[in-house]
């Protein structure tokens, strides 16, 4: 809450994080949520392991604004732009740990 803290009410649970000011991402969350549910879909259709399936890189950019205008008084114009973004989430199946066979110990040749 250092850029966009304007209209956030405060409430006692956010004092978990040391802050008086908290909200609830709930249209964010149900954006990824239909991600990650999109990307499990993508993943069966690949014939991928979707319970061993893990985050490997979640990223988000800010997309061109839309802009739209409305209308003010004295027969002005303002803007009234949209702030979309783009969600970029790769998804890797989680590699099982497998133990280094024994080596062998061959003798060293040293050449010159």
């Amino acid at each position: 809450f250092r850029k966009f803290n304007g209209c956030a009410g405060r409430t006692p649970q956010a004092k978990e994080w040391k802050t008086t000011q908290g909200r609830w991402p709930v249209k964010s969350a149900k954006v990824i949520l239909n991600l990650l549910k999109n990307a499990e879909g993508n993943a069966e259709f690949k014939n991928l392991d979707t319970d061993n399936l893990r985050i490997q890189h979640i990223q988000v950019n800010p997309a061109q604004q839309g802009r739209r205008r409305t209308y003010r008084a004295h027969g002005r114009i303002g803007p009234y732009m949209s702030c979309p973004c783009h969600v970029e989430m790769i998804l890797q199946e989680k590699e099982e740990a497998v133990e280094k066979p024994d080596e062998e110990s061959k003798p060293k040749k040293f050449t010159k």
